[in-house]
């Protein structure tokens, strides 16, 4: 299970290794460009029942952390999907990767995410 520590909180944000490697991508494509944007996700098994959104931007304070030593191998189409829900009003919803449609049925991307996913999928 990966972290994510968000603004120096003492809680992390815990997030399946796979997941956090994926979200880690959009994340960081888009705070590379000084975009603003909020990440929800629904409370896992085990904790209150719900979801959480937080409010991301360059200027706070993140860091990841993975409970694997070596990198996941990234999938294309859910770094594409979360790219596609970044760019939204609602932000970053992280859906599991199950959900996600295969290789072409995917939704439109723009040409600087499409770059970014293609860089981090190699």
């Amino acid at each position: 299970m990966g972290m994510i520590y968000y603004d120096g909180a003492d809680n992390p944000i815990p997030i399946e290794d796979r997941a956090l490697a994926h979200l880690k991508v959009v994340i960081a494509t888009k705070l590379r460009r000084n975009e603003s944007f909020t990440l929800s996700w629904r409370h896992p098994e085990g904790q209150d029942h719900g979801r959480t959104t937080i409010w991301l931007h360059p200027s706070i304070p993140l860091r990841f952390i993975f409970d694997e030593a070596e990198p996941v191998e990234l999938r294309p189409e859910w770094i594409a999907a979360m790219a596609n829900s970044a760019n939204s009003t609602g932000g970053i919803t992280l859906v599991p990767e199950d959900m996600v449609p295969p290789a072409g049925a995917d939704g439109h991307v723009s040409d600087d995410d499409a770059d970014a996913i293609r860089e981090a999928a190699q």
